[in-house]
């Protein structure tokens, strides 16, 4: 369910480049306005001054960004109890004379940043809103800037714990992992206490619905990537009569993310594999001119079932990586975790395949450095302990063989790394009791129908999670993008473009079942 963000200035960016335009300080449209122009006491107005965010100057950014920090109870069971605080920004309209309200947007993780979200890529989501909301985004509970799970003291303490572990290849290697995992989470317990237990899917909805009515709207307009499509449902669950517009890309099936972590795993890890055939289809059609695995007497199946086979047999050497090195089996699997999510990045991928076919790994390796070592992953903690919350893990640590095997044969490629990345954690007697965590009823309706988005192969949040959330929700309606990628909109498609502007601006829904076409394919 990982969202991979796209760099601006990365060479598959597609966002647009344009003009900020000067946005114009707006009044927030808060209750103390409302009271003070209606007469109401001074108490009432100071009472609803209390109930707006003081929002500051971002450091580095412009005039139209602004941020600030929000506290909220750490338990809502218990709201006059202990206090934690969030992260937010916000981007003002680019058309405040036509602002409709503001646009609540989260990028999936668990436990990305919204705030980088909206620092980085305002202009993209500003265009999805036709210039008129503001854009906000938070860091969630737990996360980043917001009050964060903490796990070492220090990042030296950080460095030691985790030099020269990555992802196990091995029998040996797996039980030194288990071991590490295990301290990991008495760690965590340790320096993080009863935040644990309060970094819920439900308690981010419920943190949004405060930011909702601290921005003075009185429904929400909400847009969720990835597993932010699970904190919408949530809300959408929680608050139903209280939802504007809520846009989902990329969906989490949240039956499936709540029951247990091996449903979870289970679920995400199943989808991977079939945009691995597609991609080998893609890139059969392409031919060797633009595909460079294709024309070399065998099909392209062939060549990359040759390259998981001799990894298998034996490393495959990448002496340009950094430092130098070897790539793995298990390298190899997790080397395709991010281009299969980008389908724009697929003749890099295929490239760096051939290489590898041709003895050097290099770039392949470089990949997984980046991603497979958790001291190189900001939300490797977070996002276990959003999840361990959510769902947790019902399989001991102990039982590891089985269960990484059972993960593995489900999903070749990604099973063994959210495994142990997600999986072992909670499975590690996590020290979380997330007794306010959401277990459905998932069927609430909305008086406006909820826009339900994916792309027909999705590596991440698999279609059919898509066609269930539809079904299951009490009023949602379904658009496929005819394409691959995680969410829909790593691929360029104006069909979907304008559906999202529409839907969001005026609340106009196309028919359920809508297929949009891409702009381009993965090798045009």
């Amino acid at each position: 369910m990982t969202t991979v963000t796209r760099n601006p200035d990365g060479p598959t960016s597609r966002w647009r480049q344009r003009t900020v335009l000067a946005a114009t300080a707006i009044l927030l449209m808060s209750a103390a306005a409302a009271c003070a122009s209606s007469g109401t006491s001074g108490s009432d107005e100071a009472e609803a001054q209390e109930k707006q965010i003081a929002w500051t100057s971002c450091d580095g950014l412009g005039e139209e960004f602004q941020c600030a920090k929000v506290e909220v109870p750490l338990d809502w069971n218990n709201q006059d109890g202990k206090k934690i605080e969030l992260a937010v920004i916000r981007h003002l309209a680019s058309h405040p004379d036509q602002r409709i309200g503001s646009m609540f947007v989260n990028p999936g993780g668990p436990g990305q940043s919204g705030v980088d979200l909206v620092r980085n890529s305002a202009d993209d989501f500003d265009t999805w809103g036709a210039g008129r909301f503001d854009l906000v985004g938070w860091d969630p509970r737990g996360t980043n800037a917001s009050t964060p799970v903490q796990c070492f003291t220090n990042s030296d303490d950080q460095d030691q714990f985790w030099r020269g572990v990555s992802i196990p290849n091995t029998p040996a290697e797996s039980e030194a992992y288990a071991n590490k995992v295990t301290e990991l989470a008495q760690r965590c317990g340790q320096l993080s206490g009863d935040l644990l237990s309060h970094i819920t899917t439900a308690d981010t909805a419920r943190d949004l619905d405060r930011l909702r009515e601290l921005v003075g709207d009185q429904k929400i307009t909400y847009v969720g990537l990835s597993y932010g499509t699970m904190i919408g449902q949530t809300y959408a669950n929680l608050f139903p009569d209280r939802v504007r517009a809520i846009m989902l890309d990329g969906v989490v099936d949240p039956v499936d993310e709540s029951t247990s972590m091996e449903t979870n795993i289970s679920n995400a890890i199943s989808g991977a594999d079939q945009v691995l055939e597609q991609f080998i289809a893609q890139c059969q059609e392409a031919g060797p001119e633009r595909c460079a695995l294709a024309g070399h007497g065998e099909t392209v199946g062939q060549r990359v079932a040759a390259l998981f086979a001799k990894a298998r047999q034996a490393p495959i050497p990448a002496p340009h990586a950094d430092p130098p090195g070897e790539l793995t089996a298990t390298d190899l699997q997790v080397s395709t975790f991010n281009p299969l999510r980008v389908p724009l990045t697929w003749p890099a991928f295929a490239q760096n395949l051939e290489d590898a076919v041709n003895g050097d790994a290099s770039a392949l390796e470089i990949t997984v450095q980046a991603l497979a070592a958790p001291e190189s992953s900001p939300g490797f903690y977070t996002s276990a302990a959003i999840s361990c919350g959510d769902a947790p893990a019902r399989v001991p640590l102990s039982a590891w063989p089985a269960q990484i095997a059972r993960f593995s044969n489900s999903g070749i490629l990604d099973g063994t790394l959210l495994g142990w990345t997600l999986w072992a954690p909670c499975a590690a007697n996590w020290p979380a009791n997330a007794t306010g965590r959401y277990t459905g009823p998932w069927d609430a309706k909305t008086e406006t129908p909820l826009l339900v988005m994916s792309a027909r192969y999705d590596p991440g949040t698999p279609y059919p999670n898509a066609e269930v959330a539809q079904k299951r929700l009490g009023n949602a309606v379904l658009v496929t993008l005819e394409s691959f990628g995680h969410p829909s909109y790593q691929v360029p498609s104006k069909c979907m473009d304008d559906l999202r502007v529409q839907y969001l601006t005026d609340l106009v829904t196309p028919p359920n079942g809508t297929v949009c076409q891409p702009d381009q394919g993965p090798f045009d």
